[in-house]
């Protein structure tokens, strides 16, 4: 599968926006020079570069602070700055810490919502829906019912490979354990669970997919060659935490549900501003794979926090399969980046001099009937909760049952309104509500 991301997205001059040389007493700092780049690029690629309020660059110390304000806060919430090579690393899967991510449930116990499988707690036999008594022999409901995120993060430490803490968990057989567990750097695996559900109606593949990142594309594979081998007839897919990424991970994903030769459909077409866009926008085809499905239908397990490319792929396959929503609204982010690495133009040999990440908002995205600017999110078809008792693929979790009944034409009941439970992570080491287009070179 051709990948046009990454290095290439990131490698990128801006030919555009001198400046008149700067007082021989006075060098601009980076962060300035930064800012003042950013303030350039922002006039010319982004979306709303209309609404922007024209300000004084020198009253703001970074490009942060002129990005915060610039920004068009009626729609933007997304455009961010970030260090260069920390978003290099997360889009690479590189993460530090336990790998774990907590919840409260509706009984106000902490359950483990998620688990990566590079956690020294997987081997332990630790999973979703076991409760999570004590940090260090500190109680974390409470913590957890106050809605402290502060004391969590205290408790838990920095995200520094080597730091250790001790759980206390209750398993499904309700037995207390404690495991010291202690943080390391690993990739992250983006298929959480994959499984083939034996069902009335056939047999029917279930995905749970987290992030569409760098090692997404050899998972798909191998999530969708074990479906294909089994001879699946219906697909759930599960993007109920996903908050986005690569948007050629999303042309994969949404062309694996497909059939081989059905790469003369539209898949997403890109929008720009009036500016770029006669040059920029574009459409895409879905693209050939390895182990497509040939469905004719798919059914989305979402939440609020299904962002971004999980929307693409989701919008994507409405015009060409019956599609099916199971859950909660998504999160509504009808729009993405392209990103510039800065300084630019860099010809820093054999490694680019980046210090910072510009990714401001710079396009919406439509489906082939030209569907898209859900602002306000995607509406389930049926309402259900996130279980968090139950691991991912257990049937008896009320999303995924959910699912089930409507694949196999039964009603389901859930209680209005449906308790969304509080979920907190190991910080913010991988971007969220992250969408990110091809690359794009700049000349005025």
């Amino acid at each position: 599968m051709k990948r046009v991301f990454i290095v290439s997205l990131l490698i990128i001059p801006l030919l555009f926006g001198c400046k008149k040389d700067p007082e021989p007493s006075k060098t601009p700092t980076l962060e300035e020079r930064a800012r003042d780049g950013l303030y350039d690029l922002m006039k010319y690629v982004y979306l709303w570069y209309s609404n922007m309020p024209t300000v004084k660059t020198s009253d703001y110390t970074g490009p942060e602070q002129l990005l915060e304000a610039v920004r068009y806060r009626p729609r933007d919430k997304w455009s961010f700055i970030a260090d260069y090579e920390s978003f290099m690393a997360s889009m690479q899967g590189s993460f530090v810490g336990h790998g774990i991510r907590m919840g409260l449930d509706n009984a106000n116990n902490v359950r483990v919502v998620s688990l990566y499988e590079g956690s020294d707690l997987w081997p332990k036999g630790v999973r979703r829906g076991w409760i999570v008594k004590e940090i260090n022999g500190t109680a974390i409901a409470p913590i957890f019912i106050s809605g402290n995120n502060t004391a969590y993060n205290n408790l838990m430490g920095p995200p520094t490979a080597g730091t250790s803490n001790t759980f206390t968990f209750i398993d499904p057989d309700n037995q207390e354990v404690t495991y010291t567990s202690v943080k390391s750097s690993f990739t992250i695996n983006s298929v959480t669970a994959s499984k083939v559900l034996d069902l009335t109606g056939g047999k029917t593949g279930y995905l749970c997919f987290e992030t569409f990142i760098e090692p997404s594309e050899q998972e798909l594979n191998e999530a969708f060659a074990d479906f294909k081998a089994s001879n699946v007839t219906d697909l759930i897919i599960d993007l109920r935490y996903n908050t986005g990424g690569y948007m050629s991970i999303a042309q994969q994903l949404a062309s694996l549900v497909l059939t081989w030769d059905d790469t003369t459909k539209v898949c997403y077409k890109l929008t720009y501003n009036n500016l770029v866009g006669p040059e920029w926008n574009e459409s895409f085809n879905f693209v050939r794979t390895e182990s497509p499905l040939g469905l004719d239908r798919v059914v989305f397990i979402t939440t609020r926090s299904s962002a971004s490319a999980s929307e693409v792929v989701i919008n994507s396959l409405m015009p060409w399969v019956d599609v099916k929503l199971v859950g909660d609204t998504t999160h509504g982010k009808p729009a993405g980046m392209n990103i510039w690495g800065y300084p630019f133009p860099s010809d820093a040999v054999p490694k680019p001099d980046y210090k910072y990440v510009f990714a401001p908002i710079t396009f919406e995205y439509l489906n082939s009937d030209d569907q898209g600017r859900f602002y306000d999110g995607i509406k389930p078809d049926v309402r259900a909760a996130d279980d968090i008792t139950h691991d991912f693929g257990d049937p008896e979790e009320a999303s995924l049952q959910a699912a089930i009944n409507l694949l196999e034409g039964k009603k389901s009941v859930t209680a209005e309104p449906v308790r969304r439970p509080t979920i907190w992570s190991e910080g913010n080491q991988l971007p969220t509500d992250l969408i990110l287009g091809p690359s794009k070179e700049i000349g005025k």
